[in-house]
């Protein structure tokens, strides 16, 4: 590492490391990437200098974030019309940003004075979750490709309920430290035995908490519709599309045979008050005549001329709505100071008003229903807040921003963990894909193919109860993660004083 060269292919590899993990987070059952990309970085860390390991840690994350969400480029360029060289500028410069983490991860662990085996399964697993928390909220927050997702077809999956995706990286971090100390030449054989325990122990315990049901079924089964438009993105907002639109919804509402069915996020592609009454009527009868409801993804307008991506319900209950709170920067809100953007992206409705944190569950087809719209659903300490109250969970998408790229599938990989964190059936409405029924345990009970036309009919149980999760959110698991640094930090100040009046007395003598 001394040598230019040397420090050259040690990062090279660190960002070959990053990108390749980007596997684990599809649908494809390859957990074991992740963890064995993680382990070389955390092995890596122990063998360069301390100059270098923010480097370390930069490359590996650009090339995780670089191969992982690369996609912003479709929605910046291909739909947004911004130009191609301003949009592959913008989307590197984010992937960028989000290689900091990584890379202050490596600053950090490297200016901790604590040993070999201590900092691979401990210091460096603390940081990451640390650097992976303050991710899910600084700016908004963009708590995609969290380590904890890539691990839910893992052992470690059962640890979700307790602990949530955060407490699932903590523990894919510590495993990736485990195996990191078992190839590391400079530990003694006493630190293999323990690494490999610890691995056993891992695997042993989350599979024993797979077992544990942590909520029990409410009422009987309920017939669900989940209504998959495919209207393509490009025209969804052009003259002249809207009557087609119209009747595409309504045609396949009248093929749905669910009690409840659920429309994307703003398939109805005009304000509220905009779409003809006796269309409204039209979808409202056609589920209310079983007792049922459709819940339909419209913006409303309210009488300040704020809008709001929202659903709203029809049928026969009441009329009800929710209105997304958490909205994605640039694309729905404009920061202050980037008011120029509007005039670079060709966004319709780019300047949403957010809806209040206090909305609770929507009462409808005999369910208490938590609504969340789009990436919504990747914000798990939000998704909570609904619960326990309510016994069922809908996620409304338009995933067509982002094309035929990794997103759909790592955005149903989220809504997966959303399901398991919180023992109930999360029920998925999209434009283009990924229309998806998950089930409590996090898999996936039924689908619709990607970029296709249909309905996806299943029966599934509404849930009541609580997971530990629920009840406590993020907070055990960032505490944890700060009191592990802080001890690793009074500890090796300790020792380092101690060293030094040691050596002081040897000179003196």
């Amino acid at each position: 590492m001394s040598r230019r060269g040397g420090r050259a292919r040690w990062l090279a590899a660190a960002a070959l490391a990053g990108g390749a993990s980007v596997a684990a987070f599809g649908d494809w059952n390859l957990f074991p990437l992740a963890l064995v990309a993680l382990a070389f970085l955390f092995f890596a860390w122990t063998r360069i200098g301390t100059p270098s390991a923010a480097a370390l840690g930069f490359a590996f994350g650009a090339g995780l974030f670089v191969a992982g969400v690369s996609w912003v480029y479709v929605s910046l360029h291909d739909f947004g019309m911004m130009p191609a060289p301003l949009a592959a500028t913008a989307t590197l410069l984010f992937c960028l940003y989000l290689a900091l983490f990584p890379a202050a991860v490596g600053y950090l662990q490297a200016r901790i004075p604590a040993a070999v085996p201590v900092r691979l399964m401990l210091v460096i697993p603390a940081l990451w979750t640390g650097a992976e928390w303050v991710r899910s909220w600084l700016f908004t927050g963009f708590p995609w490709l969290v380590l904890g997702y890539s691990q839910i077809d893992g052992p470690l999956a059962g640890f979700a309920p307790v602990l949530g995706v955060l407490g699932l990286s903590f523990l894919a971090a510590v495993a990736a430290g485990a195996l990191a100390a078992l190839i590391a030449s400079r530990v003694a054989r006493r630190t293999r035995l323990t690494a490999a325990g610890v691995l056993v122990a891992l695997a042993a315990t989350g599979w024993g908490l797979r077992s544990i049901e942590w909520t029990a079924p409410a009422g009987e089964p309920l017939a669900v519709s989940l209504v998959q438009g495919n209207i393509p993105q490009e025209l969804k907002f052009v003259d002249g599309r809207f009557e087609a639109t119209l009747e595409t919804y309504a045609k396949l509402v009248e093929r749905a045979a669910g009690r409840l069915v659920v429309l994307p996020e703003t398939a109805l592609p005009r304000f509220l008050h905009e779409v003809p009454r006796e269309y409204l009527d039209r979808l409202k009868n056609l589920v209310a005549a079983r007792a049922g409801d459709v819940l339909v993804g419209v913006p409303i307008l309210d009488p300040d001329r704020r809008y709001y991506n929202a659903v709203v319900s029809l049928g026969a209950q009441p009329l009800q709505a929710y209105a997304k709170s958490h909205l994605v920067p640039f694309g729905e809100f404009v920061p202050p100071g980037f008011g120029w953007v509007v005039g670079v992206l060709k966004i319709p409705l780019s300047d949403f008003s957010r809806g209040a944190d206090t909305q609770r569950p929507l009462n409808v087809a005999g369910q208490r229903v938590a609504l969340n719209i789009c990436y919504e659903d990747a914000f798990g300490p939000e998704i909570i807040r609904q619960l326990p109250e309510a016994t069922l969970l809908v996620n409304v998408s338009n995933v067509a921003w982002f094309g035929d790229s990794a997103a759909p599938a790592q955005h149903l990989r989220i809504a997966r963990m959303r399901a398991l964190e919180t023992g109930r059936t999360m029920l998925r409405a999209t434009n283009t894909g990924v229309t998806a029924v998950v089930d409590p345990r996090g898999q996936v009970a039924g689908r619709l193919p990607a970029f296709t036309e249909g309905v996806l009919e299943a029966r599934v149980e509404g849930r009541t109860g609580a997971t530990p999760y629920v009840h406590a959110g993020n907070a055990p698991v960032v505490a944890l993660a700060g009191l592990i640094v802080g001890i690793a930090l009074v500890l090796g100040r300790r020792r380092i004083k101690n060293a030094s009046r040691d050596g002081g007395l040897h000179r003196s003598a």
